[in-house]
């Protein structure tokens, strides 16, 4: 604790959105968390009912990349505090939690998933267990400069159930962040063709119009 104390004193944290050092206790400094767009409704994105507090725009889209890209621990218990204070009733009351899987060779590229912290955290917030279940296989090349189309009609890699983990009977999807939600569709699929009985999904943020 004192070391991080003497590390804050010399490199103050920066706000992952804009980058004002005037955030010690939050990953985003008190503007860019006012300029955050909320949301209430569940929508149905891919077949899948889909909760998610924010849209994924300005400083949402700063938190995001600063958990996914940079490992910011402080990123991930932000966006778990926001998901919990704010779900819908009977979205987070019962059920696994399912992070969505990474290729293996960017987990081992980036160390690890980004969805799996998320998780993590939002379980410490609510009590319900974490089902890592699922994993990914196929080509691992990146989502960027693919359109939608391309996105929904054929995702990156193959999403399986892992043949040794336990899938829940009421899963709940995990992830940072859903744009066109063809990797909602394909791991929903995966976790009904294993046993599971229903498949939802929780989200930092979404894309606007999603």
């Amino acid at each position: 604790m004192a070391l991080r104390r003497l590390v804050e004193l010399i490199a103050p944290p920066l706000c992952a959105a804009c980058g004002a050092s005037e955030c010690r206790l939050e990953p985003l400094c008190a503007a860019c968390r006012g300029e955050l767009r909320w949301q209430t409704d569940t929508i149905e994105l891919a077949g899948i009912p889909l909760w998610a507090p924010v849209a994924y725009e300005g400083p949402a889209r700063g938190l995001v990349r600063a958990l996914k890209f940079r490992g910011a621990t402080g990123a991930a218990e932000a966006m778990a505090s926001q998901i919990a204070a704010n779900a819908p009733p009977g979205v987070l009351d019962r059920g696994r939690l399912v992070p969505v899987p990474l290729h293996p060779s960017r987990l081992r590229k980036r160390g690890f998933n980004q969805a799996g912290r998320l998780a993590a955290a939002v379980a410490r917030r609510t009590g319900l267990l974490v089902a890592d279940c699922l994993t990914r296989t196929g080509p691992s090349a990146t989502q960027v400069g693919r359109d939608r189309s391309e996105r929904l009609s054929a995702p990156l890699g193959t999403v399986l159930a892992r043949g040794s983990a336990e899938v829940p009977s009421r899963a709940i999807l995990i992830d940072d962040v859903v744009t066109t939600g063809g990797t909602l569709a394909a791991c929903g699929a995966a976790l009904l063709e294993a046993g599971a009985q229903t498949v939802t999904a929780v989200a930092y943020a979404r894309t606007p119009g999603r």
